[in-house]
C-alpha cells in the first residue's frame, strides 16, 4: 500500500510540476538524435496518470505503465513469481518488452510508419 501511495503522490507531483514548468524532452537519446529510446514516454506516463488521463498514460508507453504496476504489486507475490523464472527466461521477457516498447515509440513519434 505504501508503494502505491508513494507512486500516486509522485505522479500527482510530477503532473503539477509539468503543468507549471514543462522541461521539454527529458530523454538524452531523443534530445540528441531524435530517435526515442524504449523508455521514452515514461515521464509522460506519470504526468498523464497524475492528471487523471489513464488512456493517455497507456498510449505514452504501455511497457513503463505495466512496469509501474508490477513494481507496485511486487509485495503481493508477483516479485516471487518473477524471480522463480530462470535468468534466461527473465532476460527474454525483458528483451521482448524492450523491443516491443521501442517499436511502439518509433511508431508513436513517426520514425517508423505502419
Amino acid at each position: 500500500m505504501l508503494r502505491v501511495t508513494a507512486m500516486a503522490v509522485a505522479a500527482v507531483g510530477v503532473a503539477w510540476i509539468h503543468r507549471s514548468h514543462d522541461p521539454g524532452v527529458l530523454c538524452p537519446l531523443r534530445a540528441f538524435t531524435g530517435v526515442p529510446c524504449p523508455l521514452c514516454g515514461g515521464t509522460t506516463v506519470f504526468v498523464e496518470a497524475g492528471s487523471g488521463r489513464p488512456v493517455r498514460a497507456v498510449l505514452a508507453n504501455p511497457v513503463v505503465l505495466a512496469g509501474a504496476f508490477a513494481f507496485a504489486a511486487a509485495p503481493l507475490g508477483l516479485g516471487r513469481r518473477w524471480w522463480a523464472f530462470s535468468p534466461r527466461t527473465r532476460g527474454w521477457m525483458l528483451g521482448i518488452a524492450l523491443v516491443g516498447s521501442e517499436l511502439w515509440q518509433l511508431v508513436r513519434f513517426g520514425v517508423l510508419r505502419v
